[in-house]
This record gives C-alpha cells, sequence and structure tokens, in this order.
C-alpha cells in the first residue's frame, strides 16, 4: 500500500515515533554518561559535550541534502536505511577506542538524524488527514517523550553499573527494533519527485518561515546550551548525588510527556499563547535551575517545568511551519531540521565554552535567557492562519 492523498495510516505514523524513539536516545545520551565518557576518552567534560555538537552539525547538512540527493527513492526505503545507520553508529560508539574514533561513529548518526526529521512532517502529512495533522505530529513527537521519560534516567542507572560502553550497545538493539517496526508497519510512501534547491530557496522567501526558524534557533540553542551539561549542574548547581541525578532526569521526563500532549490542543486553538508560554517556561525554569534550588524539591519541581517547556516545542514549532508553508512540507522539514541541529550544535558548543571558562551556571543562564529572547520575537508576530476546515 501506498501512502497518499485520502490514504490514513496511524500505525505508520506510529512507527515513525518508536523511530525517533532510538534517535533521541542515540543523540542525546552523551547528556547523562557525560562525566564518564570524558573520564574514560581522556577528555574533558566540555570536550565530550562536543559529541553532541557534532552529530547535529552533520544532522543539519544532512536534512538539508538528502530530500535533495534522492528526490525518487521511495521514502520508506529511505527511513529504514537511516535507522539502519543510528545501529551502526551506536555499536561504532560502543567500542570506539579513543575521542576521534567516536566522532566519526557520531557522523554516522547525524546522517540518521538530519535525513529521518527532514521527511518527518512530509511523511506524516501523506499518512494522516490535512486536518490531524497536528494530531501526527504529537504521535511522532511522543517517541521524543517517552526517550526523555525513560531511556535517559536508565542510561544514567546503567552507567554506574554498566559502564557507559554497555548503554550505547543497548541502545544499537532499541534502533534495530525500531527498523523491524518500520518494516511492519511503514506504508510504502512515494517521494514527490522535486529537484534541486530551489523549493529550499523558496520556501526561505517566506517572512513567517525565517521568523519561525530564527525564533526556534534561540530556544534550541538556549535549552542545549544547559542540558547537554546538566549532570555537571545538577551535581555542582544542585548539590545531587548521582542517583538523585536519575530521578531529576525522570520528573524532566515526565515533564517533556506533558508539554508534548498539551502543546497540540494550545497550538490548535491559540496558537499565540503557545509560541509565548511554552518557551517562556522554559527558559525561567533554566534559570531558576541555574540559581540553585533552595531544596532538592525545588529543584526536581523546576526540572520538571523545564521538560514542560522543552516538550512542548517541536509540537509547536512544527505546526507553526506547516500552517506557514503547507505546500512546501519538505523543505519546510529539511529547514527545520537544519535549524534545529545547528541550533543543538551551537548550544552545545557555546555551553562547552561557558562551563569549561565560567562554569555551568553561566551556561544554564544564557541558555534560559535565549529562550525567552526566541519567545518573545515569535509572540510578536501574527501567527499562521488556522487550516481550512473545508
Amino acid at each position: 500500500m501506498a501512502a497518499d492523498a485520502g490514504t490514513t495510516s496511524w500505525r505508520g505514523v506510529a512507527s515513525l515515533s518508536v523511530t525517533v524513539f532510538a534517535l533521541v536516545i542515540s543523540e542525546f545520551l552523551p547528556a547523562s554518561l557525560l562525566t564518564r565518557m570524558a573520564a574514560d576518552l581522556d577528555v574533558t567534560v566540555g570536550v565530550a559535550g562536543q559529541s553532541v555538537a557534532i552529530t547535529a552539525i552533520v544532522a543539519a547538512i544532512a536534512g538539508l541534502t538528502i530530500p535533495v540527493l534522492l528526490p525518487r527513492v521511495d521514502r520508506r526505503a529511505l527511513l529504514i536505511t537511516l535507522a539502519a545507520l543510528a545501529v551502526l553508529s551506536n555499536l561504532f560508539v560502543a567500542v570506539a577506542p579513543s575521542y576521534p574514533v567516536l566522532l566519526t561513529a557520531r557522523v554516522l548518526l547525524g546522517v540518521a538524524i538530519g535525513g529521518f526529521w527532514s521527511l518527518a512532517i512530509s511523511a506524516t502529512a501523506r499518512m494522516v488527514p490535512p486536518a490531524r495533522l497536528g494530531l501526527g505530529m504529537t504521535v511522532v513527537n511522543i517517541g521524543v517523550s517517552l526517550a526523555t521519560v525513560a531511556a535517559i534516567p536508565v542510561g544514567t542507572l546503567l552507567g554506574e553499573s554498566l559502564g557507559w560502553r554497555w548503554v550505547f550497545a543497548l541502545t544499537a538493539g532499541v534502533a534495530l527494533v525500531a527498523i523491524l517496526v518500520q518494516v511492519v508497519a511503514l506504508p510504502s510512501i512515494r517521494s514527490t519527485g522535486t529537484t534541486g534547491f530551489r523549493p529550499l530557496l523558496t520556501t526561505l522567501r517566506s517572512r513567517l518561515i525565517c521568523i519561525g526558524l530564527f525564533s526556534m534557533a534561540l530556544m534550541g540553542a538556549g535549552h542545549f546550551a544547559g542540558f547537554t551539561y546538566i549532570r555537571p549542574a545538577a551535581t555542582e548547581v544542585g548539590g545531587l548525588a548521582p542517583d538523585q541525578l536519575a530521578a531529576l532526569l525522570l520528573i524532566y521526563g515526565v515533564g517533556i510527556v506533558a508539554g508534548n500532549l498539551g502543546a497540540g490542543p494550545v497550538a490548535d486553538q491559540r496558537m499565540r499563547l503557545a509560541v509565548l508560554l511554552f518557551p517562556a517556561v522554559l527558559g525561567a525554569s533554566m534559570i531558576l535551575f541555574a540559581l540553585g534550588g533552595v531544596s532538592s524539591g525545588v529543584l526536581f519541581v523546576v526540572a520538571g517545568l523545564w521538560g514542560v517547556g522543552f516538550g512542548a516545542l517541536p509540537t509547536t514549532i512544527s505546526t507553526w511551519l506547516a500552517r506557514a508553508e503547507p505546500t512546501r512540507l519538505e523543505s519546510v522539514g529539511g529547514l527545520q531540521t537544519a535549524v534545529f541541529q545547528l541550533a543543538i550544535a551551537l548550544g552545545a558548543f557555546i555551553g562547552g565554552l561557558l562551563v569549561d571558562g565560567a562554569g555551568v551556571q553561566t551556561a544554564l543562564l544564557a541558555g534560559g535567557s535565549a529562550s525567552l529572547v526566541g519567545a518573545a520575537v515569535m509572540v510578536a508576530i501574527k501567527p499562521p492562519p488556522l487550516p481550512s476546515r473545508s
């Protein structure tokens, strides 16, 4: 069966969510293992954090180029192949004898992530009714939420008992499961056949698209300037023990789920409220975290709010951009992927510099401020119109 206009395949959408789950684990697992990775590979924590940055840089390039370079490849086959790259990446990381080898393995993951996310909006739009694209993206983004809620805290605990290399090996198994689910559930998705970079350039002429991408970059970079280094932040600023860090990340993950589930309904009805509320919660919670909890209980609440703010961003931004340019969803997906991944790289890079040079508290304050500025920019303009109900 091919997924075309009029064809609905919620099973296929769910399979994308499973793959997102595997990719998100793979991309951000260093955040929960950073200290151990740095010690084992004989590098600083800030340098180890650049393993997130290199993945994001490659993902940004792949997000723009893969749909253009492979315009006629069936999207089902392409999505499955990209998931296979994630399996290989995690296996290579697990056995990496040195930091340069680890970075090379993370390049493969960047290709997988960039290519997958560039196709996610378009593929979802081909499998659900147009009026339910927001719900479809919420289902896809559940994979992000569940990965944060379950895998990263579990990664922290397993890293303490088994070592960080075994955690990456197990993550390769998760990505393999995602491949099997896609093989069973994902329908054939014929490509658009669009070639060249002209559609991307045309999409960038949209004022709404440019403002949305700029605001998203501020929010994403701000978040990852702090979150990439949440382990040292929790211990140095909050004074938490390793077992408490796992609980903190679990609460953060619960916030991610709540934010993702709440974003769709709010964005559907009150887009301007959504782009103000959720980034503001994100920025304010990062700043409060940087100031240090009066008690560990306060710090846990702040971490939950941090999760709510960030968890809402993917669905909110995707809905915004899809409304702004509904006829060029693959171009929108590529641009969104590229800008967001560059924001991750920029945030991780600047965060690393700040952590090594001025301390993790400064990184959190800078990141929270950037998110608040992004919210102010986005809320200042008229949001894209609601989709037609006809």
